[in-house]
């Protein structure tokens, strides 16, 4: 069973053109601001390699003693 992600909370100050380009990105992509900030923050830790890495779930190899 996959792991639930739990969300954090965060004011984030910005300049209003750096948050107008924000939101006029994230309108072009289809996602809210939120969402495009999320996204602009995994793909910079992404690149940066900074993600923790995923853990290898095991495979679900059942008993077919049928």
């Amino acid at each position: 069973m996959a792991e639930k992600k739990s969300t954090k909370s965060f004011i984030l100050r910005v300049d209003s053109d750096t948050m107008d380009a924000i939101e006029a990105w994230a309108a072009d992509e289809f996602r809210s601001t939120n969402g495009q900030l999320q996204w602009i923050i995994t793909e910079a830790l992404r690149k940066a390699k900074r993600l923790p890495k995923k853990k290898k779930e095991p495979k679900n190899e059942e008993n077919n003693d049928e």
